[in-house]
């Protein structure tokens, strides 16, 4: 084996942690949010007046009274100051899908040999980094280094402790001079607004005369592989690329299903304990931790919060987990298929609506008027997603998900719904307008006076289903493991907004007097149902006898980012936004220039990295082992012996076509000139691609039979069993 090889294992296999968890033996609730400037430093902190402006604010949605930024910029300062900090940064979610900071000191000097306290209400509500070098889309020009931040008031202040000091991170929002949105957060923002809009629009018409403030929670199940450290490292591929582009499956893996929920490694629980103990400091509620299906394969899942929040919390899950994980002689592959042959990671994005004053929305109620509440806003989520089908699944198209959806492991790129067979039983039968005893519910009876209970979901969950109603809300399974779930949900939430805003128009309408109005809805459940009800699906996706039936219903099938970014940049995705103010034409289509240049640079890197490995580590090494068998068979030709070399022949054979692979993606690497970003995407995926493909079988094929003494590189049997 290669030296570096040799040495990677033998570090991994004699790693022993240094570093304990803190915080590990005390109870949780005793340091959970012992890092945030949360509700109750604020309400320690602040006077009375100040508090309660700041909650009208966060709890209402109602605009922030500047005056009070002084006084809260006073007492964040000095609590801070009293953790350690020395430092704040705003922090950001540009579009690159990564998050941004820049940090400033706290301190100035006085101009006598003194550091003074300088940090203002100024500067906490707003910031000024460089925004010349982040992705805009053609929305400013690179010369304007220009850019802003805006206080993010409804998610807290939190302190990031590193070895040598901590900083004060404020969320924020990022955007142009002119206002326009360069980041992740303000379109968010913009889509809970519209979706609380609407929403009570219908809760009104429903009978709730003060329905309060609608807000979007979502909940990230987000998994992830851990392998040694030492050998993340002899990897290249892994190191610049997140995924593996070479390397064949072990010949153990999945397949003994032995991962799923076994006995966590001690390391690996060491490493979880710490992950836990620094999330609860910084207020992150998580609450699950399990191995997944894959071996090296794990899961880390919080509870439900407001969309914002959790977006902020999802964040930081994803940065802790690779911070931490080097304490543990580890690296946290985040990707969506660093490895070919077994499962992917996904991010399951658990979604619903609701409020303090009605709560979830999509529960259903123990009384009529609930259940005709809960089949409305279902109905409204059923109509959005056919709509907008095309929207949803551009929502998580990337170069990182082509590898897994459509896979045995993830949803296929059909959009489809799951609803459980009671509730499908529910639908059928107000389409139908008659009533027939359902599933283990007792009557239904679709008159004109009311509905009755409804239990909560009673089938099994199908794992199979890209959109899954899992008994109060929605579970969105396509979203990749490396993406911020913020898009998805400025899809969901505009969307679901659009699809209230129609049934508001609907009911306003319709006679007051309830029996009447009561009819009306129904009519307008069955008109949804009729019309909409096509994408819902309770079977298997993975089938083709689905795929089939898809085509037959009119659900499209964008398996590709370049097909699924063509199809959702349309006139009708364009008019969504811009008729709720969630993005501007302008700001949605820079939005699809950023991520079809994001693919084309994914994809060429990937591209580069996969032609200099194949004639830099693979190559060599096949001309190694081709050398010894020909001075083996040479050897036993001089002593009058026959020997085999049906090997030989086999390694010539796979350097050639290996050499003439190599070529060939060499030759298509370079993008023709005076193309289109859409026209490269596609570029890409037809000629670039295929040729990576046909390398990396070359490669695969030749690691099949190469001396393991000779390969250069981190197996796979290496990668995912030493732990």
């Amino acid at each position: 084996m290669s030296i570096t090889r040799q040495k990677a294992i033998e570090s991994a296999i004699q790693y022993r942690s240094n570093d304990e968890p803190k915080l590990g033996n005390k109870e949780v609730p005793s340091y959970f949010g012992a890092n945030v400037f949360g509700d109750d430093q604020m309400k320690a902190r602040l006077p009375k007046d100040i508090y309660a402006s700041l909650r009208k604010t966060i709890e209402e949605g109602v605009p922030l009274d500047t005056r009070v930024a002084d006084v809260v910029a006073a007492a964040m300062s000095r609590w801070a100051i009293e953790r350690g900090a020395t430092h704040y940064a705003h922090v950001f979610y540009p579009l690159t899908g990564l998050t941004a900071e820049k940090h400033d000191s706290f301190y100035s000097p006085d101009g006598k040999g003194h550091l003074t306290i300088d940090f203002s209400g100024k500067q906490l509500i707003q910031g000024e980094p460089d925004a010349s070098s982040f992705p805009n889309g053609g929305i400013r020009a690179t010369f304007e280094a220009r850019g802003y931040t805006a206080w993010d008031v409804t998610s807290p202040a939190y302190l990031m402790e590193g070895r040598n000091g901590t900083t004060l991170c404020i969320p924020t929002a990022f955007c142009s001079w002119t206002g326009e949105a360069l980041d992740k957060k303000v379109p968010l923002l913009r889509s809970m607004q519209a979706v609380n809009r609407q929403a009570q629009r219908v809760l009104r018409l429903l009978g709730h005369k003060d329905p309060g403030m609608i807000t979007a929670s979502a909940g990230p199940e987000q998994e992830y592989f851990l392998i040694d450290r030492s050998l993340y490292y002899a990897r290249p591929d892994l190191l610049s690329a997140g995924r593996t582009l070479f390397g064949t499956r072990p010949p153990k893996g999945q397949e003994l299903e032995d991962q799923y929920f076994g006995t966590i490694p001690a390391r690996v629980l060491a490493f979880m304990t710490e992950v836990d103990t620094e999330l609860y400091k910084l207020g992150v509620p998580v609450k699950t931790r399990h191995n997944e299906v894959a071996p090296a394969q794990y899961e880390i899942a919080p509870v439900f919060e407001s969309a914002n929040l959790a977006t902020d919390h999802q964040y930081l899950i994803m940065q802790v987990l690779q911070s931490v994980a080097p304490k543990y002689g580890l690296a946290c592959l985040l990707h969506e298929k660093p490895f070919a042959g077994i499962n992917g990671s996904g991010k399951h994005l658990n979604w619903s609506l609701g409020g303090p004053k009605v709560g979830n929305l999509l529960n259903p109620g123990e009384t009529p008027q609930d259940n005709m509440q809960f089949l409305v806003f279902c109905a409204a989520v059923i109509r959005a997603v056919d709509l907008h089908a095309v929207m949803l699944r551009g929502s998580v198209a990337h170069a990182g998900n082509d590898h897994r959806l459509g896979a045995n492991e993830a949803p296929p790129a059909i959009i489809s719904v799951f609803v459980g067979e009671q509730l499908a039983e529910v639908f059928d039968q107000i389409v139908a307008g008659g009533s027939r005893r359902t599933k283990k519910a007792g009557t239904l009876a679709v008159g004109v006076d009311t509905l009755p209970p409804l239990p909560k979901d009673a089938t099994d969950r199908n794992r199979t289903s890209p959109f899954a109603f899992t008994g109060n809300r929605f579970e969105f399974r396509a979203v990749g493991s490396s993406q911020s779930i913020a898009g998805p949900q400025v899809v969901l939430n505009t969307i679901v907004a659009e699809s209230l805003d129609y049934i508001a128009t609907e009911l306003e309408k319709a006679p007051k007097q309830p029996a009447k109005f009561n009819e009306a809805v129904q009519k307008l459940l069955q008109k949804i149902l009729k019309e909409h009800g096509r994408v819902i699906f309770n079977g298997d996706n993975y089938s083709q006898e689905w795929h089939e039936e898809a085509a037959r219903r009119g659900l499209p099938n964008t398996r590709t980012t370049p097909e699924a970014l063509d199809a959702m940049s349309c006139e009708e995705t364009f008019k969504v936004f811009e008729k709720y103010n969630v993005l501007s034409r302008r700001e949605a289509e820079s939005r699809f220039e950023i991520y079809r240049e994001k693919y084309v640079k994914d994809v060429l890197i990937e591209a580069r990295l996969c032609l200099s490995m194949a004639r830099t580590m693979i190559f060599p090494a096949g001309v190694k082992y081709q050398k010894l068998l020909s001075q083996t068979a040479a050897d036993l030709s001089a002593l009058g012996k026959s020997g085999c070399t049906t090997t030989l022949d086999e390694v010539n054979g796979l350097l050639a076509n290996l050499q003439k692979a190599m070529l060939e993606l060499e030759s298509v690497i370079q993008i023709p000139s005076k193309l289109s970003a859409a026209r490269e995407c596609r570029y890409l995926l037809d000629t670039v691609i295929p040729m990576m493909n046909a390398l990396r079988k070359e490669a695969d094929a030749l690691e099949h039979i190469c001396s393991d003494e000779l390969w250069p590189l981190p197996t796979y049997q290496e990668m995912l069993f030493i732990r």
